[in-house]
């Protein structure tokens, strides 16, 4: 059996490690890491996780980031900007896509920057975000004004940005 047909094997019966070599080891780690990175882009905190859930060695798995950060296969600000426009089409603020990137291993600095680029965005997001889900009409009454105030802060959108909405229009 050839080693290829044996790492193919493995990827879809999940065998045993032991019975694998290190080399072996270390290429069905690395076979499954661009497996992953295939179906979409991940945080190196992610992939760190999915690899030790399959049993793999905590050294190995330092060795393939290593490799795959070097490969430029995997890169933390790729997905941040990639995650940041995802989120944002969907009609999330920068608060909660800022706390969803930091909850998946995104350094401050990154999510920083990130979130920078998208400064003269907001405001259009937030404007159509709120005339989808309540209409063309500003709210008349404190009820409705509330009732919209959470919605848009449940969004992630801030305070200011929420007021400078409800005062433009």
């Amino acid at each position: 059996m050839t080693r290829y047909r044996m790492i193919s094997m493995w990827l879809r019966r999940k065998p045993t490690l032991d019975k694998l070599s290190p080399e072996e080891t270390q290429l069905v780690a690395q076979r499954l890491a661009m497996k992953l990175l295939g179906i979409r882009e991940h945080t190196v905190l992610e992939l760190r996780h999915k690899l030790a859930q399959r049993g793999f060695d905590g050294t190995l798995i330092e060795t393939v980031l290593a490799d795959l950060v070097a490969a430029d296969y995997l890169d933390d600000m790729r997905f941040a900007e990639v995650y940041a426009h995802s989120r944002a089409d969907k009609g999330y603020g920068p608060l909660r896509i800022g706390r969803e990137l930091r909850e998946r291993g995104v350094s401050e600095v990154i999510v920083t920057n990130v979130l920078q680029q998208f400064d003269d965005f907001w405001g259009p997001k937030l404007a159509a975000l709120q005339r989808r889900r309540f209409g063309a009409a500003l709210p008349r009454d404190l009820a409705s004004r509330a009732q919209q105030l959470r919605f848009l802060r449940q969004r992630g959108f801030t305070q200011g940005q929420i007021k400078a909405l409800f005062e433009d229009s």
